[in-house]
């Protein structure tokens, strides 16, 4: 993998780069959040396997990542997402910010989260289990606030902001939990991709504030 990021150049929502950043923080919310049905992974089977911004700090993950579910059977997904986010009490890896930012789970940076959501107009999806920390719920208001047709929120200042408080502080930290782990091959390759594209959302907003 190459050590030097290619930086985003953020544009109108209507841009391809904005539609692939968009997509890739779609895909990420959905593998997150379950392991891959059979529908998925017959999509990716078909999948182009260029990286879906151009640069090649994300070829190789997304390639790893591509191969990886090319290869597994939705068996095998379902045993080792379980293995490693589901199970009776504790589970091996935790998917929350709020854990990453402050060791408990439910805890202030969850309550920060919420108030901020609030500002946006969002609201948890009473349906899910899972509170607004999870990493697939933090990516899904990301996408939102790239592709939504709201352009008083959905606009790059609220992309920046967001992405700094609500995922910058800690994503890496649950990649870094997720490659550690033995059971983990097909998530380790997602982790390795999410590190990547937040290292490459990092650059691009740095460069926004210069």
């Amino acid at each position: 993998m190459s050590d030097k990021l290619t930086a985003l150049s953020f544009a109108t929502a209507d841009d391809s780069e904005e539609l692939a950043r968009a997509e890739l923080y779609g895909l990420l919310a959905r593998l997150w959040m379950a392991a891959p049905d059979e529908a998925l992974l017959d999509q990716i089977k078909v999948a182009v396997t260029q990286a879906p911004q151009e640069g090649a700090f994300l070829e190789g993950p997304w390639s790893a990542l591509v191969a990886a579910m090319r290869t597994t059977t939705v068996k095998e997904a379902s045993a080792e997402y379980d293995a490693l986010f589901q199970g009776v009490g504790k589970p091996e890896v935790f998917l929350y910010g709020s854990y990453y930012l402050s060791g408990f789970l439910n805890e202030r940076p969850l309550a920060v989260l919420r108030d901020e959501l609030a500002s946006l107009g969002l609201a948890r999806d009473e349906t899910r289990g899972e509170t607004e920390d999870h990493i697939s719920a933090v990516c899904e208001v990301m996408r939102y606030l790239i592709a939504g047709d709201d352009v008083a929120v959905c606009n790059l200042e609220r992309q920046r902001r967001f992405f700094r408080a609500h995922l910058q502080p800690w994503a890496e930290k649950l990649c870094d939990a997720v490659q550690a782990h033995p059971k983990a091959k097909l998530y380790r390759e997602l982790a390795e991709l999410t590190r990547a594209f937040v290292q490459v959302e990092t650059q691009g907003f740095d460069l926004l504030e210069q």
